[in-house]
């Protein structure tokens, strides 16, 4: 790309769309062609990414494995992308959308969510999940109350997706450091 010269056409047009690296997503797809395809590389999702959910995101980068993010808010994923990026250049990327965070996941996907208990559990799993397929995996990783963990599983059973629920213990310190992590869930989720 070094050798390619703008015309002065061009010189004139991206002086009125300079921005910042602080800009969200939302308006970097905007600039961006509408045909992106996309390589499905990451290894695993996180949705959510509160303290718990973006630190325990660079845990799993640091370790190794290629990450996609996403939250509600594109804020909080430009923050952890860039967070990834002043601890090291950790294999970590953003997401603008469920749509997006899915389709950059390889299959079958594994997806993490780390948002508050309750309803904003089953939300989240009904946007995801619109574009999950048979096989995928979904985890939330937040302490919920055993009967919606029974629930949640058995409710995306029927769609061929399995579901495991895995509280995480150990604060922000652990979650960025070394949580415990306590799974349950079918077997086959393990496989």
């Amino acid at each position: 790309l070094g050798s390619i010269k703008p015309t002065n056409k061009q010189k004139q047009k991206s002086k009125s769309k300079r921005f910042s690296f602080n800009t969200s997503y939302q308006l970097l797809l905007q600039l961006l062609p509408n045909s992106i395809t996309y390589n499905m590389s990451c290894d695993v999702g996180l949705w959510g990414l509160a303290v718990m959910g973006q630190n325990f995101a660079l845990n799993m980068a640091e370790h190794g494995f290629k990450v996609c993010v996403g939250n509600r808010s594109p804020q909080k994923v430009t923050a952890t992308v860039e967070r990834a990026q002043k601890e090291g250049d950790l294999p970590l990327v953003g997401s603008t959308g469920p749509q997006d965070f899915c389709a950059q996941l390889s299959k079958p996907r594994k997806i993490i969510i780390l948002v508050q208990a309750g309803k904003p559990v089953d939300e989240t799993i009904a946007k995801l999940s619109e574009f999950c397929e048979e096989g995928d995996v979904i985890v939330d990783g937040g302490n919920e109350w055993y009967p919606n963990t029974i629930r949640r599983g058995e409710e995306l059973a029927q769609k061929g997706i399995y579901f495991v629920g895995m509280g995480i213990s150990g604060g922000e310190e652990g979650a960025r450091n070394g949580p415990s992590l306590m799974p349950g869930g079918p077997k086959e989720a393990y496989d």
